[in-house]
């Protein structure tokens, strides 16, 4: 069964040790020379209603997913082990 990364990005992720919705995908991380998808990317919770942009991203390993169903992903693992710091926008 194969996926493709369009069909990844409408897709919601749920932590299935709490229950508790990470976000959508946003980005899939690939590794070049051998094509393999390493890990998914879910932007974080955002800011003063959504405002004032996310507050970092999440990078979920490939390994961590354990269902992907036709509206959801299913992964097992705690967000505060796979949080990136936000990204700081490009100087002029």
């Amino acid at each position: 069964m194969g996926v493709r990364t369009a069909e990844l990005r409408c897709k919601e992720v749920i932590c299935i040790a709490d229950g508790k919705r990470l976000g959508y995908i946003s980005d899939v991380e690939v590794e070049i020379p051998t094509g393999e998808v390493v890990a998914v990317i879910v932007p974080g919770p955002c800011r003063y209603f959504g405002m004032l942009g996310h507050t970092g991203e999440l990078r979920i390993p490939w390994q961590a997913i354990k269902k992907v169903g036709p509206d959801i992903v299913l992964v097992e693992i705690r967000p505060e082990e796979c949080r990136l710091p936000p990204r700081k926008p490009p100087r002029d």
